[in-house]
């Protein structure tokens, strides 16, 4: 039981990092991320919190990633739900400092990659299920020889792309998260020689087979 509350807390700090990650990059002031271009697109055709689109989508996604063959776990139904309320949290405590110049705005986008890069590996390392968009990264990396760089970056523009046409705001930032996402996520796995590939989710009913097997044998 102890084993897996440590499953779980890692999880959500991964959360915690890849929203903390993305509110970063909002705040060096140089252009959303891609599919943060996409969630303010969303808003403001919606009139819905940027938090609240990214939930919309990762629902969507989510449904795209069970069409894709890709197991569903309570992590990534967490994800969904979580992601989106941990960036509104920190935008509204305000906690992050608003880039002012180019001189700042840079070294935040990276910055603010790099822990998003750490948060998609605690989570997606705990095998709980992977968060929708990272589960769809996951499903088309095994169903192509593409590589993880590769499969992000199109993903990212493709979403960008998306959210321009509805309005989001994308800048040099933009860009460069566009070109250097996948990078810092192949990077950071590499540094905790993590295969993506190899990873096993736990899907949900697995999930509650586990939990019905616990109270059983108590």
């Amino acid at each position: 039981m102890k084993k897996e509350i440590l499953r779980y807390l890692k999880l959500i700090l991964g959360f915690f990092c890849c929203s903390l990650g993305v509110i970063i990059i909002i705040k060096s002031n140089l252009g959303f991320s891609p599919w943060d271009v996409l969630h303010q697109g969303i808003s403001n055709v919606g009139g819905i919190t940027i938090g609240q689109a990214a939930t919309l989508v990762g629902i969507t996604v989510v449904t795209l990633d069970i069409f894709l063959g890709e197991r569903i776990g309570s992590g990534t139904i967490l994800n969904t739900l979580s992601m989106g309320i941990f960036m509104d949290l920190i935008l509204y405590l305000d906690i992050i400092p608003l880039s002012t110049n180019i001189l700042t705005g840079i070294p935040m986008i990276f910055s603010g990659l790099f822990i998003f890069s750490i948060g998609c590996y605690l989570y997606i390392s705990t095998g709980l299920g992977c968060g929708p968009r990272d589960a769809l990264m996951v499903a088309l990396t095994k169903k192509t020889d593409l590589s993880v760089r590769s499969i992000r970056g199109i993903l990212e523009i493709g979403a960008l792309a998306i959210g321009f046409f509805l309005g989001g705001y994308a800048g040099i930032g933009t860009v460069i998260v566009a070109l250097f996402t996948g990078f810092f996520l192949q990077g950071v796995f590499r540094l905790f020689d993590f295969d993506v590939k190899s990873v096993v989710h736990r899907d949900v009913k697995m999930e509650a087979l586990l939990v019905k097997n616990y109270f059983y044998n108590r």
